[in-house]
């Protein structure tokens, strides 16, 4: 069986920067994948980039989400491509984070971890501290996203079920609570 991870990376609380996280958050709400042969998780992975490696490692393929940087694109531009083909003009400089997940997945290859990795980025527009919500060039952008995952996975031979209409903009207000086990017990 083959393990593909479907990886959010972003800072919800940098408005447009949060859209790994929101679109995988989202997609997970939205729907439910099959195949008889693969398996396929959905990681909201935040802000950890090198802190993923233990994750990303036991998987045999990995579509990472996250805002990428073009100066030749327009805010909303949608990108999807292999990472070991990535157009010229994706620079990987539009935030800390984006860097951080780059020098991570550089590491990863150079000693063989990297999993087949696909890149689903977008151009971010507004990238302000403590701002939740995305943008309209940015949510406007989703379906493009989502087509193109969508796309992809059905490709892979994945079923795609819808569970329950919902919107991006749904997801967003408890997004810095996902992944969050609020019932455990707090230890230092």
């Amino acid at each position: 069986m083959s393990k593909i991870l479907l990886l959010g990376i972003g800072n919800v609380l940098y408005a447009d920067e949060g859209i790994g996280v929101h679109f995988t958050n989202y997609i997970k709400e939205k729907y439910t994948f099959n195949h008889p042969q693969h398996q396929l998780e959905i990681v909201d992975g935040g802000t950890l980039a090198q802190g993923l490696i233990p994750t990303i490692c036991q998987y045999d393929q990995l579509i990472v989400v996250d805002t990428v940087n073009s100066a030749d694109a327009n805010y909303g531009d949608v990108y999807f491509f292999d990472f070991d083909q990535a157009p010229a003009e994706i620079d990987w400089q539009g935030s800390a984070h984006e860097v951080e997940m780059l020098q991570t997945l550089t590491m990863m290859d150079m000693v063989g971890d990297r999993p087949k990795t696909h890149v689903l980025g977008v151009i971010p527009t507004v990238i302000e501290p403590m701002t939740l919500g995305l943008t309209a060039a940015i949510s406007n952008a989703v379906p493009t996203m989502e087509k193109a995952l969508l796309g992809h996975l059905t490709s892979l031979g994945f079923t795609v079920e819808q569970q329950q209409e919902v919107t991006i903009d749904a997801v967003i207000p408890d997004a810095y609570k996902r992944g969050v086990d609020h019932d455990a017990p707090y230890s230092v």
